[in-house]
């Protein structure tokens, strides 16, 4: 019976030694989450399948490299993100279609992300986010809980860059009068 390694253990394997054994186990352990949380992001469940072994392959052949100092969730999250957006770029107005239609038959239903901004339990914070409009809210998410640039903001979700920009200025003037 083997003991379970950490993520770090298992990342310095792979690198190392292009353990597969460790990339397995890597790839059961986050793939699932991974590819549930790029759902939230892109209705085309064949976009997410090759994003995730995108993410994955990047990790496997050590173009994306780990630095030990963080969480490995957040670090696939940042490789994951961003290869979604460039496979939306690259799907260009087609994708962009199959996104809106995607966003208007689940406008009612609330993402994961949707339910934890609504959930923060930070004095007032909680109903200033649940306030804002879904709108400005997917842009905070977007530039502040994913940590995408405007350019990428605006390639995921199907807006100019400058419309990024305005909303998330928006969204930051509504937050701080909702908390003064």
């Amino acid at each position: 019976m083997s003991e379970t390694r950490s993520d770090g253990e298992l990342l310095r394997a792979v690198a190392a030694d292009a353990d597969r054994r460790a990339f397995e186990e890597l790839y059961r352990r986050y793939a699932p989450w991974l590819r549930a949380r790029l759902r939230g992001r892109c209705a085309d469940p064949s976009v997410v399948d090759d994003v995730v072994q995108e993410t994955f392959l990047a990790v496997w052949r050590g173009k994306a490299r780990y630095r030990e100092d963080g969480d490995v969730a957040g670090w696939l999250w940042r490789i994951g993100s961003r290869r979604l957006v460039d496979a939306l770029r690259g799907d260009g107005a087609r994708g962009r279609l199959r996104q809106a239609l995607a966003r208007l038959r689940h406008r009612d239903e609330a993402s994961a992300e949707e339910r934890v901004l609504a959930g923060v339990e930070h004095g007032d914070l909680a109903g200033a986010l649940v306030r804002l409009s879904p709108e400005l809210r997917a842009v905070l998410q977007a530039t502040v809980i994913d940590g995408l640039t405007t350019r990428e903001a605006a390639v995921l979700l199907g807006i100019p860059p400058g419309t990024v920009k305005t909303r998330a200025m928006r969204a930051r003037k509504q937050l701080r009068e909702a908390l003064a």
